[in-house]
């Protein structure tokens, strides 16, 4: 069974930066697409980026190009995502989530429901 735990959330202020961390374990892949969603308070979920970790293709959302930046070390089973400058409205629960490669390779890694695991997010607030 597939598991994902996320770390690194906290609270920083507008402009600071924090790097979270997502530990897969009881993958039955030897690569697969992984993604970070978040969640505001009171709205939907929305991607953040993702990755296919058996290449360099990487997906941002518009509204965190250039700030975020997603990368993987595929000896620990681990993805990071580095967020900088970041602002009032980057607060959320943070989530990772995994799929298949194929999510990856056709488009759509950054479509929420092409995910089948996820973990338990991590809060990030922004003041």
């Amino acid at each position: 069974q597939v598991q994902l735990v996320e770390s690194g959330g906290g609270s920083v202020q507008a402009g600071g930066s924090l790097r979270l961390s997502c530990a897969a374990s009881g993958y039955p892949y030897s690569r697969y697409c992984m993604g970070w969603f978040r969640q505001p308070p009171g709205q939907e979920r929305e991607a953040v980026a993702s990755l296919y970790t058996g290449g360099r293709d990487t997906f941002y959302a518009d509204s965190v190009k250039g700030r975020f930046t997603i990368s993987r070390d595929n000896a620990e089973n681990t993805v990071h995502l580095q967020m900088d400058s970041l602002i009032p409205e980057d607060t959320a629960m943070y989530y990772c989530a995994t799929t298949t490669p194929r999510t990856c390779w056709v488009g759509a890694a950054l479509t929420a429901t092409e995910y089948y695991t996820w973990g338990q997010g991590t809060q990030v607030t922004v003041s």
